[in-house]
């Protein structure tokens, strides 16, 4: 028998629905949820957090009010549902339905996904020798994920003799993918189904053994590699390592050259390969270089050496080389020293040839050096704002490098550059359906001055021709977390804004890496709060520039992004009309003292561990949560899903309730529980923009007011 509360919530939710929202001004009252006093204490401090009770999705009570949740949302939301609709088939209307990536070749075949007209899912294909030849279907997605409300395919790995493929499934939207086994030959799907791993299992030399990571049922966290033989039972399969150290996770990968099974263990600051020749699946792993605290380093193979990217003596990383049978740091030789200004951000090594992708004042490069010596430079471009990066490059004798360019008003295009002449060649540049002019757009690149003196970078596009009069409304978006750069790219998504006067701005914030290592390393931890005063030094710098005004502008994040505004939103809520919060990580010190959630554990490196009483109170300082006021807030849709994994449904749910108790304002507060997925949103390639129609809509309706 459901209580009294749950029952209220079932009514609740059902008369919102019933009675719509034909007026977004009107008086209905949101869902309140109740209060149960829990005191969490720690470093002889104790917090009470009222909405703890929040925190057990089995629970038919929580799922009512999140049921209460949506409905409010749907009807304070109604009056904006026809342009919704309206938003999601002109973003949908852009792309183009019969697509196909650009076919690379591998071990003999050439391979891409192509998406069929009015359908959601890839269709994974292969083509022997060359591109005339008959096209073989590997995986049609759109078959496989019938009578799913998600369904997502991982990690498609080929055996050596091309004849058998491995592919991870997850139709939770948790990130537990299944691996399964098909026969390419017979269309077979072997019996051999391994559950709860990370979607990946690379093949050894004897097209019959494959290494897979599996997860920790609890927390999540990828801890131990496996060795599986086909037609064998999974359940007995022998564990190979087992990372130990819960700040570190594994993973196990084919090298480029497939030549080695490689198995890497990764903390935020340090790394640690193990090695094994693919031909020798039942020998035993080689660590590379024994892992230190505050070293990372990446490995590939080439011939007879290894090349590796690292941090040793060198914050923005350089480029070593080391024979096969001595892999110790020792031996490791520089191939390309360190800089202070430059940040190699990765590299391709050819027979003649190395391709590095470089990062200088916060914009990407690529540099091409011949290893004759005869040759170094850089492949250069036009604009202001651009991203460049290496593309999939797997052969080795080659004089071709592929890689992909866009800017925030250049669609992805995708070039095969030859590197001993010179000349590009524009292989694929996205499509946008029903014509797109880029000259009707402007891209430009200028710098805040945080409080600190620090220059922050923005980038901002928008339509030529608006007035620089603080009328235009404006979304600045911002991450800064994890030296993650958001680069400046095209969305034809975006268009929906900038068609309707919108400027849209990237905030380069501390705490990415788009200024070097440095830049990543002044946002994190202790200095966190560098992230922030950017991100708000960028909104002033907007606001007296006239690009718009504290009624016009709107802060936009995901995931750390929306920790990164749902802390600017408590230190400045009066400088924003709007904020719109996309699985925020919000509730910081209650998830980090919480060692059985998920990712927790891994982040100590980039949070700090609350255990420690410096960071507990530093964090406490600053987590959204924990700082809400009574006090007027701007307009703000938030959003998560029951399933998430990585920022767990109830931060933004508990941040909600919060905010309704002790807000002073009548302005809109909605939150948007997706019930089916989790994290990353809809599977399905055009359902995902039903709730960025939803996230427009509601920016461009508060934008009127």
């Amino acid at each position: 028998m459901k209580s009294f509360f749950t029952s209220s919530l079932f009514f609740m939710a059902t008369m919102l629905i019933i009675s719509g929202c034909s007026n977004k001004k009107n008086a209905m009252k949101p869902p309140l949820a109740k209060k149960i006093n829990k005191e969490l204490r720690a470093h002889d401090h104790t917090r009470i957090d009222p909405y703890y009770w929040l925190n057990d999705r089995e629970n038919q009570e929580v799922i009512s009010y999140l049921e209460a949740e949506n409905a409010y949302t749907t009807a304070m939301l109604k009056h904006t549902e026809e342009f919704q609709t309206e938003l999601y088939d002109e973003i949908v209307g852009r792309i183009k339905q019969t697509d196909m990536s650009v076919p690379y070749k591998r071990n003999g075949y050439y391979y891409y996904s192509r998406y069929e007209e009015g359908k959601e899912y890839p269709v994974f294909c292969r083509k022997k020798d060359n591109l005339e030849a008959d096209e073989e279907i590997m995986l049609n997605v759109n078959e496989m994920a019938e009578g799913y409300s998600y369904f997502q395919v991982v990690g498609i790995s080929v055996s050596h003799d091309n004849k058998i493929i491995a592919y991870g499934v997850d139709t939770l939207s948790r990130r537990k993918y299944d691996i399964y086994f098909k026969d390419l030959e017979s269309g077979e799907i072997y019996e051999d189904a391994i559950p709860n791993t990370t979607g990946y299992a690379p093949w050894a030399a004897d097209n019959k053994t494959v290494f897979y990571t599996r997860k920790d049922e609890i927390t999540l966290r990828p801890d131990k590699i496996y060795k599986h033989l086909l037609g064998n039972d999974p359940a007995a399969d022998p564990i190979i390592y087992h990372e130990e150290d819960e700040t570190f996770h594994t993973m196990v990968s084919l090298s480029k050259s497939m030549e080695y099974i490689m198995i890497g263990s990764f903390s935020t600051l340090s790394t640690e390969y193990r090695f094994l020749k693919a031909s020798k699946p039942d020998g035993e792993f080689r660590v590379f270089q024994p892992r230190q605290q505050d070293m990372e380093y990446f490995v590939s193979h080439y011939k007879d050496r290894f090349y590796i990217r690292t941090n040793l003596d060198a914050k923005n990383f350089r480029l070593m080389e080391t024979p096969v049978a001595k892999t110790g740091m020792r031996y490791w030789k520089e191939v390309i020293p360190h800089r202070e200004d430059v940040l190699l951000e990765d590299y391709e090594v050819f027979n003649k040839y190395l391709a590095l992708q470089e990062r200088i004042n916060g914009l990407t490069e690529i540099r091409i050096l011949s290893h004759n010596g005869e040759r170094d430079f850089y492949i250069e471009f036009d604009e202001q704002a651009y991203l460049v990066y290496l593309s999939t490059n797997l052969d080795f004798d080659t004089e071709v490098l592929r890689y992909g360019y866009t800017s925030m008003t250049i669609p992805n295009s995708v070039y095969d550059y030859n590197m001993k002449t010179g000349e590009a060649e524009l292989l694929k540049r996205q499509e946008v359906v029903g014509g797109y002019d880029p000259d009707e757009y402007f891209a430009e690149r200028l710098f805040a001055i945080a409080p600190d003196g620090v220059k922050v970078p923005i980038s901002l596009v928008y339509k030529k021709g608006i007035a620089k009069d603080g009328s235009n409304p404006l979304v600045l978006y911002g991450y800064g977390s994890y030296g993650s750069s958001m680069d400046p790219y095209f969305s034809s998504v975006r268009l929906s804004l900038l068609d309707r006067g919108f400027v849209y701005a990237i905030a380069h914030i501390r705490g990415g890496e788009e200024m070097g290592r440095w830049w990543y390393e002044d946002g994190k931890l202790l200095k966190k709060k560098n992230s922030f005063s950017d991100f708000i030094s960028c909104a002033e710098f907007l606001i007296a520039e006239k690009f718009t005004s504290e009624e016009k502008i709107f802060a936009m994040g995901g995931s750390a992004g929306g920790l990164l505004v749902g802390a600017v939103v408590n230190m400045r809520p009066d400088l924003f009309k709007g904020i719109v919060a996309a699985v925020p990580f919000v509730d910081v010190i209650t998830t980090m003292l919480d060692e059985s959630i998920p990712l927790t554990t891994g982040e100590y490196d980039e949070w700090g561990n609350p255990d420690d009483k410096e960071y507990y109170e530093y964090m406490l300082s600053y987590s959204p949560y924990d700082n809400v006021e009574a006090k007027d807030y701007p307009a703000m849709l938030i959003t998560t899903g029951l399933h998430d994994s990585q920022v767990q449904y109830w931060e933004p749910a508990k941040w909600v309730a919060k905010m309704r108790d002790m807000k002073t304002d009548d302005n809109l507060l909605v939150l948007r529980i997706n019930m089916d997925y989790g994290h990353g949103g809809a599977s399905g390639r055009f359902q995902r923009y039903k709730e960025v129609a939803l996230e427009y809509a509601f920016m461009i309706d508060q934008a009127r007011d």
